[in-house]
């Protein structure tokens, strides 16, 4: 059917209006609401100030989140550490610590025997005068007491280039050492902090084929995440190799543990590049894993059955975007780390959403008190945990929209996208770029200026 130019164009004005109203909205309604922390200048000036109104709803204890600054969103040229912070809410709801002194913050761990000290590992993108010209970045650890300011450097090293060499996880084992994930080498090392030497090393080519995970040397495994962990009586390593899919055990003679590796390279049903699995023990009802299953949008765990590993328990909502970090509370609760949804959220034994902190693009966060990730909570098979799984046909159009497209898809918008551009704004700068290129289209066609095929065209040589 050919409708009418005047009534086309109508259409069209109205869809490039009413897409361009949704943005304007969207931005200065996450402007008014401050819905992230990441870049408001507002929470800063609450922690320097030190004024005491709430930024987020009050709980039981401290909450710390470290945040990943978004190199596509921010100016690192202009501003390489204008983004990313350390943030810790107290349990009234104000911000009772704050810091933006480094490029990106990452794990965040309790110190044992400390009310409010966490041990942090950053990444700063260092000058190319600083790097012989080239790209580097310095990876480290660093404490820092809450309550009073007071910082230490901890342990740190200088890794060639910035994008897949930041290391994401460091562990402590006890005073003087130290679990690294190191994300640059693709392996896992321990070094004394006291004399700076490498006492144990795992390299992630003893056992996966270089044709496996990611680019090989670029990012091959994109290791994120270590834990020291005892597994029937034997000390082992666990690690993360997000671009592998899997989560392994290696013992300490080297070797991975038979029988005990979780997922496989390109089983995207088991596991979608992940972060941060935790450990919980037989005696908090595991053996389980407790996974931030960042592409497929979820939070799964998995319990150990008959010898092998079986899905016991996930969680997801509408909202829910690129996960990368999930702690079991000591009452049952679960912490989720959103990352691509902006906020950090406390998730109770229903279910259901029980506090949120909205924060921009926040990496991990921890709950003081209630010991390191999920060492004080207890399995979800142990709790009785009750599945909750986002059901698209009962969801918003821009989430059912969201549904059908590759979870990669999805996620790369959202990271590419500055951080108030939500579903809705998505939608909206789709359907605008749409109309406006299809107006513009019709517009030339219906033209009486443009250039005939038949036209004579008359060229004078000079």
């Amino acid at each position: 059917m050919n409708l009418p130019k005047r009534t086309v164009r109508l259409l069209l004005a109205a869809t490039v209006l009413a897409s361009t109203a949704t943005l304007v909205v969207g931005y200065v309604e996450a402007e008014r609401t401050s819905d992230r922390v990441t870049g408001s200048p507002a929470v800063e000036q609450a922690f320097r100030t030190g004024a005491r109104s709430p930024v987020v709803p009050p709980r039981a204890a401290m909450t710390v989140v470290a945040t990943d600054s978004n190199a596509f969103v921010s100016d690192e040229r202009a501003a390489p550490r204008a983004q990313a912070e350390l943030v810790a809410f107290a349990p009234d709801g104000r911000v009772y610590y704050y810091e933006n002194d480094h490029t990106r913050y990452w794990d965040v761990d309790p110190v044992p025997g400390t009310e409010a000290t966490v041990e942090f590992v950053f990444a700063d993108h260092l000058d190319p005068e600083d790097c012989d010209g080239s790209v580097c970045t310095r990876n480290g650890v660093e404490r820092v007491n809450l309550t009073t300011g007071e910082r230490t450097e901890v342990f740190s090293r200088v890794t060639p280039g910035k994008h897949s060499t930041r290391w994401h996880d460091v562990d402590r084992i006890d005073g003087d050492r130290l679990l690294v994930a190191d994300i640059a080498r693709d392996r896992v090392f321990v070094v004394n902090t006291t004399t700076e030497l490498v006492t144990w090393e795992w390299d992630a080519r003893a056992a996966f084929d270089v044709a496996s995970g990611g680019p090989y040397p670029d990012d091959w495994t994109h290791l994120n995440d270590v834990e020291f962990v005892t597994v029937d009586g034997r000390e082992a390593v666990m690690v993360s190799l997000r671009n592998q899919d899997q989560v392994v055990f290696v013992a300490l003679d080297g070797g991975l543990l038979e029988g005990w590796t979780l997922g496989s390279d390109g089983d995207h049903g088991t596991l979608y590049e992940q972060h941060n699995p935790d450990y919980v023990p037989a005696e908090r009802g595991g053996p389980a894993l407790l996974v931030a299953d960042s592409e497929n949008g979820r939070v799964v765990e998995y319990r150990r059955e008959d010898g092998r590993w079986v899905e016991s328990w996930t969680w997801s909502d509408e909202r829910l975007r690129w996960p990368r970090d999930a702690d079991r509370l000591p009452n049952g609760h679960t912490l989720v780390t959103d990352s691509n949804g902006d906020r950090v959220i406390e998730v109770d034994r229903e279910g259901e959403v029980v506090w949120t902190a909205s924060i921009g693009f926040p990496y991990e966060a921890e709950r003081l008190g209630t010991g390191d990730e999920s060492a004080g909570g207890e399995s979800a098979a142990a709790l009785g945990l009750p599945d909750r799984r986002f059901d698209p046909a009962t969801a918003s159009l821009p989430a059912r929209v969201a549904a059908v497209l590759p979870p990669t898809v999805v996620n790369a918008v959202a990271y590419l996208f500055p951080r108030w551009v939500g579903l809705h704004e998505g939608v909206a700068l789709v359907a605008l770029t749409a109309g406006a290129l299809r107006w513009a289209t019709l517009e030339y066609r219906w033209s009486d200026r443009r250039l005939s095929i038949d036209s004579p065209v008359r060229i004078e040589r000079r």
